[in-house]
Order: C-alpha cells, then sequence, then structure tokens
C-alpha cells in the first residue's frame, strides 16, 4: 500500500502509548490521522476523539466502576471507524479496550464491507498471556490481524494460533540506551517519584509517598530532593495534594523526565512502564504498587510470573525490590531506600541492569520504525 493518503485509525489508552504512538506516527509521512491519543500524538497531528484519561482504568473492580463511560467510548469508537473509512486500525496497549471496540466493528454490517474492502487491525505491545492465562492468545489472534511484540519470548504465544506477530524490540529502549550521560548522582541526592499516570494509581500512591518522605527526614535523611513528574491528567490533583505535605516535592512534566532520570540518585515508583525506563538507564529503583483489594486478591490467583518489573522477569530474578498491595507501607521502602544508600549494593544492582541492555533491543532496526514499517505494507 503506497504511503500517500493512508488514512490510520490509532487508538491509545494511556501515557505510555501516547508516548509511544506519537514516535510511531512520527516514522510515518503523508498519512492521515485518526482516533485516540494524549499530548505526545496530538502534538504529532492527531486530533483525540475524546480525552485519552476516559481510558486510563486498570484493575477489575476499577473497570466496573467506570463501566458506564467505557461504554459509552467504546460505541463512540466504533461509529467513528466506521464513519471515517480507515485503511488500518492500529491499537497501542489497552487491549481490552481494542478487543471490544475490534470486536463490534467486525460484526458490524459496514465494518464487515470495510474488512471485505481491506481494512487491517493491528495491535502494538503484546498482552502478557506469558503472565496469566495463556490461553487469551487464541482469543487476540480472532481479533487482530498482525500484532507488534516487544521481546522474541512472547512471540510463541500468539503464533501458534496463527496470529501474524513481529517482535520489534522495547520502543523505549532506541531513545535512551546510550544517550543519556551518566551524571554525578551523589552531588544533588534525588529521590524521583512517580506515583503512576493513571489517576486510581495516583490517589492510592501519593500518600504512601507522602509518608516515605517523612520517614526519611525523621532518620536524618534532610540532604535529598524529592522531585515528581507529573503528566497532564494528573498534574492538577498532585499540585494540590502535596500542598498539604509537611515536606514538598517539586514538580516537572512528565515530557522532562528522562533528564531527572538521568541525575536521579534513586528512585520509588509504580509498577508500569517507568521500571523499563529508570533500568534502562541502570537507575536504583523500588518498585510499589496498590490496588482495590478485591483486584489483589484475583490478581494474586491467576497471575503466573513473580514478578511485576520487566527488568525482573527478563533477568529472571529480583533487581529491582517490589512492594506489593499490603507490603507497600512506608516502613519496607524505607528500608529498601537505606539499602540502596549503601555503595556496594548500589553496584551490584547497577551492573545487574547493565546486563539487560541487550534484551530491550533488537539488532535489525529502531522499533519504532519497524512498527510503521509494518502498518505501511
Amino acid at each position: 500500500m503506497q504511503n500517500k493518503n493512508l488514512k490510520i485509525f490509532i487508538i491509545a489508552g494511556e501515557v505510555s502509548g501516547d508516548v509511544l504512538g506519537g514516535r510511531i506516527m512520527s516514522e510515518i509521512k503523508d498519512a492521515e490521522f485518526i482516533g485516540i491519543g494524549g499530548e505526545n500524538m496530538q502534538a504529532a497531528g492527531l486530533q483525540s476523539l475524546f480525552p485519552m484519561s476516559d481510558l486510563s482504568v486498570m484493575g477489575i473492580v476499577e473497570v466496573l466502576a467506570h463501566a458506564k463511560t467505557l461504554t459509552r467510548r467504546i460505541k463512540q469508537t466504533v461509529d467513528a471507524i466506521i464513519t471515517e473509512m480507515p485503511d488500518v486500525v492500529v491499537s497501542i496497549d489497552a487491549p481490552g479496550f481494542a478487543k471490544s471496540v475490534i470486536k463490534q466493528v467486525r460484526k458490524h454490517p459496514d465494518g464487515k464491507k470495510l474488512i471485505d474492502a481491506g481494512l487491517r487491525f493491528q495491535h502494538v505491545v503484546a498482552p502478557q498471556v506469558w503472565a496469566w492465562r495463556s490461553g487469551r492468545a487464541k482469543k487476540y489472534a480472532r481479533i487482530f490481524d498482525k500484532l507488534y511484540a516487544f521481546f522474541d519470548f512472547e512471540v510463541p504465544y500468539f503464533t501458534k494460533y496463527g496470529l501474524n506477530t513481529v517482535a520489534v524490540g522495547h520502543p523505549i529502549a532506541d531513545g535512551i540506551i546510550g544517550k543519556y550521560k551518566s551524571q554525578n548522582k551523589d552531588a544533588e541526592k534525588i529521590i524521583t517519584l512517580v506515583p503512576g499516570s493513571r489517576m486510581s494509581e495516583v490517589k492510592r500512591l501519593l500518600p504512601l509517598m507522602r509518608d516515605v518522605i517523612d520517614m526519611l527526614y525523621r532518620n536524618g535523611y534532610m540532604g535529598y530532593r524529592f522531585v515528581i513528574p507529573v503528566v497532564e491528567t494528573t498534574v492538577d490533583y498532585v499540585q494540590k495534594e502535596i500542598e498539604k505535605w509537611p515536606v514538598k516535592p517539586e514538580l516537572i512534566p512528565a515530557k522532562d523526565r528522562y533528564d531527572l532520570y538521568a541525575r536521579t540518585y534513586l528512585a520509588i515508583v509504580a509498577s508500569g512502564t517507568v521500571t523499563a525506563e529508570l533500568a534502562m538507564l541502570h537507575i536504583p529503583t523500588i518498585v510499589v504498587y496498590k490496588m482495590n483489594p478485591i483486584t489483589m486478591w484475583i490478581g494474586r490467583r491467576i497471575i503466573n510470573v513473580k514478578w511485576v518489573s520487566l527488568v525482573n522477569i527478563l533477568l529472571k530474578h529480583m533487581v529491582y525490590p517490589e512492594f506489593l498491595g499490603g507490603a507497600a507501607t512506608a516502613e519496607n521502602v524505607v528500608n529498601a531506600v537505606q539499602q540502596l544508600t549503601i555503595p556496594s549494593v548500589r553496584e551490584k544492582m547497577i551492573t545487574e541492569l547493565k546486563t539487560a541492555d541487550d534484551l530491550w533491543r533488537r539488532p535489525d532496526g529502531n522499533a519504532c520504525k519497524l512498527i510503521a514499517d509494518g502498518i505501511q505494507k
């Protein structure tokens, strides 16, 4: 298919997908983009149908609480695809939303006509079927025409059901591994706090991070700076909340986070894409996460992996300490911080993070360009 006049309906459901979507869009010239995204995709030329934050919900109980909004947005997205008649629908992560939309398009009489005329459905970021219910891969094979996975080990889960799956490497790695010079992190002693990008995450983790800062100060960590990179969807809430804190961290825009990470002494972050970013930059990090207790209870019974941080999964042992659910307490986090101020402990973690560098990337090209090339074929 020729690049000129290519119409692409592109969907991202959260900040990490929006960053990736913006980079993929920048690799595709002379195409028309319609869909859903945030500030990065909008900067690349997308006019979003509705605020991306409406889709930024994670967890069984949390999704149920937002069911009415999600149902309305699914219908709105299906109607837009039928009306706009794109050449390809590209969904980025948020597989639950993407699956619901595409299933309805496939059943719609006008959707069937579009498919007969050549409409394709491609998905970026392989659903983590290797972590729980691997049989879900069969369902995705019925929905998508092509899947872009980050890692080779993910491919067989989907190809066994006939889904065209390509490993492209982790897109973030192309932009940051080896491109941010090591700084004297001992000089500023910055502790970076990332409470997540979804409002539900931020509301659960900000109180923990406030307690961690207070406890560190009481334990004599007076010379440390605390910084939070904030996204557009949560910045107002975070700003309002930290006004009440005895020790107020500095806020910076999320777009400047890599420069911050390069100067970070250690980080305390929500489980998610940020843990991969920090691992690629070799930053000592502590991972925390809290969810609705019911969601956590269900999750512990169906998830098949020992860790949630991708670097731990790739290296098959715990490099980043993880405190999830009830273990995510200020006492546990502060104890881990104290360990990571010991030079030998820090150096051991940094050395282990460096061993993962070759696992993040593929030797045959830039991940976003590989995805963009695949979309245009």
